[in-house]
């Protein structure tokens, strides 16, 4: 049989990549995504569906829906979760802390909500969440999106032993800095904030890695991959960063 795999924030960027690797791998692919326009152009044979990750009852549709129409989940990839505000804790309003934790903290617990029951009935099934350095470090000035993505390294590490005994491992992979539009957007954002040009910035970021450079979104997908795969069978809990080896998290140049 096939094996089936659901990816939230999947129409583009990282998650994206997850399904291009997935497929490759021979999964059914199911993405979910608030971008209409971008599920509009995922790859032909790939479902979509418009899911607001942080919306409880879209959830529960989607996931009743996969049942219905697949009858089981092999792999969830809970990777959605947005940038949050750059901006000083104290400047930092209480509804823009909510509509970064509801996204990137609040939909990975629905994610497994939603999925466990269905892998608990398979008696198998894994799960692999998408922090963040900033999850392993902190970073300055993004305080709802680090306090996010370390609460999902918690949840991620609490799954795994729930779900343990059920034959259900749960992992999370931590990228560093990944080409594309989404970090454009932080490295102006952060110019901004510490009045330094785009360029100085990304260049701090590369700095701050062993390998120097930022990594792909496809070399994510990679390592999402071999997590939902039997390769990895014996492998739970754990958290990886596919992040060149970040030495210093918040270089100053």
């Amino acid at each position: 049989m096939t094996r089936r795999v659901l990816i939230t924030a999947g129409a583009s960027g990282i998650g994206l990549a997850m399904g291009e690797a997935f497929a490759a791998a021979g999964y059914d692919i199911w993405v979910s995504d608030v971008d209409r326009a971008a599920l509009a152009s995922v790859p032909a044979g790939w479902r979509a569906s418009e899911v607001d990750v942080s919306d409880e009852a879209a959830m529960a549709a989607l996931f009743a829906e996969i049942e219905t129409v697949w009858g089981g989940l092999d792999a969830l990839c809970a990777n959605a979760g947005v940038a949050g505000p750059t901006a000083a804790v104290e400047d930092v309003t209480l509804d823009q802390w909510r509509a970064c934790t509801a996204v990137t903290l609040d939909g990975v617990f629905l994610c497994a909500k939603f999925a466990a029951p269905l892998m608990k009935r398979a008696g198998e099934g894994s799960i692999v969440v998408t922090s963040s350095t900033a999850g392993q470090y902190g970073y300055p000035n993004r305080s709802p999106y680090a306090a996010s993505k370390w609460g999902v390294i918690g949840l991620a590490k609490t799954l795994a032993m729930e779900l343990g005994p059920f034959g259900i491992r749960c992992n999370v992979v931590c990228p560093g800095a990944v080409s594309g539009p989404r970090m454009e957007g932080v490295l102006e954002r952060e110019a901004a904030a510490k009045g330094m040009t785009r360029d100085a910035v990304y260049a701090g970021y590369a700095s701050g890695t062993s390998l120097g450079r930022f990594v792909e979104a496809s070399e994510i997908a990679d390592m999402a991959v071999f997590l939902g795969s039997d390769a990895a069978k014996a492998v739970s809990g754990q958290v990886i960063a596919v992040d060149g080896h970040t030495v210093n998290p918040d270089p100053q140049v």
